[in-house]
Parts: C-alpha cells; structure tokens; sequence
C-alpha cells in the first residue's frame, strides 16, 4: 500500500512576514531636542507649519524662544489723521519750520502703513473678530496677533519689507538707534551719492580732506546746494521713524514678558531698532513719553556730534560724496556722545569702516530740544 506524504500548508512553509510598526522617530527625541530644532527654524512662518504637524509639535511650537517675523508687504492706508498734526517745536524758525514739513510729508503714509502692519487699526481699514487686516478680499495677519501664539519668546527680529524713508536714488542713509522709556541714543550715517569702485577709478580716487576742515569751520560744501537743509531732513526723519517703530511696538513687548532682546529692521538695511533686557524692562516699569496724535514715543533734548566729509574714499574704492555721521544722545544722558567705539560700531561693513574714517575727523556739536 503506497504512502501518500503529507504535505504542510503553505503557511507553514514560507510564513508571511509580520507587518513592521509604524515607527516616528520624533517620538524617540526628547522635547529639550526638538525644542533646539524649533528655535534654528525661527522664521515665524515655518514655525506654524510646524505646528500643524502633529499635537506633540503644536504644543511645542508655543515654547519656542528664538523668533522671526519677515513681513511681506505693507498694507497702505489713506487716512491721514495719525500724523498729520505733527508740528514742529514752537522755538523752531519758519525755515525749520519748512524743513520739518517737508520730513513728515515725505514719511506720513509709510509710517501709518507700518501702524496698521505691527496691529494699530485706523478708519480706513477693517478688523475681523480674530484681528487680522482685510483688505482687497485677502486677509493679512499684524504681527502683534501671530506673536500671541508664542508663549516665551526671549529674542525677538522683525524684518519690514523696506525702510520707511523715501531717498533718491543713489543717496545713502542708515540709522540705528536703541530705546529704554525713550531714546537712549541713535547713530545716522548718510552721504549724498555713493560711487561704486571701477577698475579705472581705484587708481585714480584719492582720500582729499577739504582745506578749510583744519580752521574749526565746517567746510564750504556742507552748506552749498542745498547741503545743509538735506542733514537737517536727514536727521530728524531718522528720529521720527525710530520714534515711530519704538511707539508701535508697545503692545508686543507689553504682551511678552520674557523678552530679552527686540530688532526692528527692514529689508533695505535703511534702519534698526534695538532694545536689550535691560531697556525692555526699563519701559515696563517706567511710564512712555509719547503723543497719541503723532504715534510716536517722544524725544528728549538732544545733544548731537557731527563728522562731515565732502568726499571718502572707502578701501574698496567706493567713494562717499558729502558723507556725514551723526551721533545723538539725550542731554541728560551721562555717557559720552562722541564714544568712537560706540559710534563706528554702530553699522556693518562696508559703512563701519566708513564711521571709523569719519569720526578720525574733527567734530561738530549740534543741539536739538524735544520734539
């Protein structure tokens, strides 16, 4: 009797391999960890992308200390009423008087724009429930509201998409100053044309001091052409867009108690706001000077210095015409204005080195009262 040999099943032969687990690794890297990653992303946008990842990430995300906010655009706005009754200082003569108009004129809108941008609200624009700006059917969120959903941020950079100031072209200007309750100080670098180096040129251009800056005189060309009243315009608009951004600022850092440091800027380089630990905590516990009417913080009497060359030649050959630096400290302030270290520190390169050669040169003293 033949014997049939019993076969297994299949199965039993090549078992099916058992389907792995699905495995997040991020479930294997503590918080401390991934918290580390948060804070190298630091752009707010990504950051709230992040969040909608997962409930483990949209919890982390709030934790985040290491901000930055790049704002897109600028929404505009018509209505003229927040800075339209700036007035000059009843001292003023009509020909400040003049130029003063023509500095607010020439920055009131980008200025109520900025307003509108950092959460300030104005007739001309409307609100939503959840407080962002609708505008032309496209909703845009201030970055007083998307910072609300940080619980602990320690250092803080807002990025604008250019400065507020309109200059010609070829015209160079660039500010940075620090505030407390108000102005702690503000450097302003400008020149009235900035040659670009050419090989031909390198060789040729040299540094030329004007004779007349060794009698104790400013020289000729500070006053001709206009020179003298585009320094006044220069001047004083730097301080009131400072003064601007440092006003608008005060429902962020009333809201972010654990912030450390602030950086306003732009995109152009045109202008930087700063404030560390110590001037935050300054403006929590000591009341702002500021005009409501105007938006902006109000500035104390100001003692200024001034270095003025009619033409600077930097290493790489660029060459400054009219090039002028300005330092400004309050008058009650006990620090020294005229600090070269302070003063050509305030700006990178190439226009360090520019505020290292300027304040070589002899300095002027300029008074200003608050305004």
């Amino acid at each position: 009797m033949a014997v049939i040999p019993r076969s297994d099943p299949p199965s039993r032969i090549h078992p099916q391999p058992q389907p792995l687990e699905q495995t997040d690794h991020f479930d294997r890297l503590p918080d401390s960890i991934l918290l580390l990653v948060l804070n190298r992303i630091a752009d707010v946008k990504s950051l709230g992308r992040c969040r909608a990842v997962s409930r483990r990430f949209h919890s982390l995300v709030p934790q985040v200390e290491n901000v930055v906010v790049r704002v897109d655009c600028v929404i505009s706005d018509d209505d003229n009423s927040s800075l339209s009754s700036i007035k000059p200082p009843s001292a003023a003569s009509s020909s400040f008087s003049a130029v003063f108009s023509l500095v607010v004129g020439g920055i009131v809108k980008p200025l109520q724009a900025l307003g509108q941008l950092l959460g300030t609200t104005s007739r001309s624009s409307s609100l939503s429930t959840s407080g962002e700006i609708e505008q032309g059917g496209v909703t845009h969120h201030s970055p007083t509201q998307v910072l609300r959903n940080f619980d602990e941020i320690r250092y803080l950079r807002i990025e604008l998409p250019s400065g507020e100031l309109g200059i010609d072209e070829g015209v160079l200007l660039k500010w940075r100053a620090e505030f407390g309750s108000t102005l702690d100080n503000c450097v302003i670098l400008g020149a009235s044309s900035v040659i670009q180096p050419s090989p031909m040129h390198i060789s040729q251009t040299l540094e030329a001091p004007d004779a007349s800056e060794d009698n104790g005189s400013i020289p000729e060309s500070f006053y001709t052409n206009g020179g003298l009243k585009l320094r006044v315009v220069w001047t004083i608009s730097s301080l009131i867009a400072a003064s601007a951004r440092h006003y608008l600022l005060q429902p962020i850092i009333s809201e972010h108690k654990t912030l450390k440091s602030l950086v306003l800027t732009d995109s152009d380089g045109q202008g930087v706001l700063s404030m560390n630990k110590d001037q935050l905590e300054e403006l929590r516990v000591k009341p702002l000077l500021a005009s409501s009417a105007s938006k902006r913080t109000l500035v104390p009497a100001l003692n200024m210095r001034l270095w003025y060359a009619p033409s600077l030649v930097l290493p790489d050959g660029t060459v400054l015409k009219g090039a002028t630096l300005v330092a400004i400290r309050p008058s009650e302030s006990n620090k020294d204005v005229s600090d070269a270290n302070w003063v050509s520190s305030a700006f990178e390169e190439p226009y360090e080195t520019a505020a290292k050669m300027l304040v070589k040169r002899r300095t002027y003293c300029l008074e200003m009262n608050s305004f």
